[in-house]
């Protein structure tokens, strides 16, 4: 539990959790959570602290200096928010939970704190060479690289997430993630009919039929 105070219109807060004697503060700032240590235990001066830091954060923003953007995290909460509610009773029980753990266990820990504005072409690439490094068999504990299908898989649900930035405003385009060297897969085929089959088929069931 934690007590909050709203500042400059509510654009800022200043708050205290239970057992800790200093003041944070907090702002929301071109589509990012901003937090804060004021080292404060005053209230007053934490107010004045807070004021300060996030006029700062205003400038910082002007000049450039501060990228901003909604946090990956924060988006790939939200799309599965989203799927959870649109897909319900149209996907099997474990399609969400699929996409979760594949978020929590893989993606997440490498790109969860970036902006999404900042997940490029080459930092997905990034990503696709530390999945084939740090790969690990879960039942041996052993190295091994993520099949070719698994990690598309990740790649799916990275997309889809950005996606959703998409549509809300919070990512004014969407990058290219297509792999940019694509080693030979297993080549199949699409099953079809020789003349001869399709006239025998023709001819059976039109024979049937009559």
């Amino acid at each position: 539990m934690s007590v909050t105070h709203d500042l400059m219109g509510g654009k800022v807060h200043v708050l205290r959790r239970k057992r800790s004697p200093y003041w944070q503060c907090a702002a929301f700032v071109n589509g990012r959570n901003h937090r804060a240590s004021t080292k404060e235990t005053s209230l007053e001066r934490a107010k004045d602290f807070a004021e300060d830091w996030y006029l700062g954060l205003k400038g910082k923003l002007r000049g450039g200096e501060l990228t901003g953007g909604e946090a990956f995290a924060r988006a790939a909460d939200h799309w599965l928010r989203e799927i959870e509610v649109l897909m319900d009773g149209e996907r099997a029980p474990g399609y969400v939970d699929e996409y979760r753990r594949r978020l929590n266990i893989h993606i997440l820990p490498f790109m969860g704190k970036k902006s999404v504005l900042e997940i490029t072409p080459g930092v997905v690439q990034d990503y696709r060479v530390h999945r084939a490094a740090t790969g690990l068999d879960h039942r041996t504990g052993k190295p091994r690289r993520p099949s070719r299908s698994t990690l598309h898989k990740e790649i799916v649900c990275i997309r889809q997430v950005l996606k959703s930035a998409n549509r809300r405003g919070t990512l004014p385009y969407l990058p290219n993630l297509a792999a940019p060297f694509r080693a030979s897969g297993k080549i199949s085929h699409r099953a079809w009919f020789s003349k001869e089959e399709y006239v025998r088929l023709y001819e059976t069931t039109g024979a049937r039929a009559a």
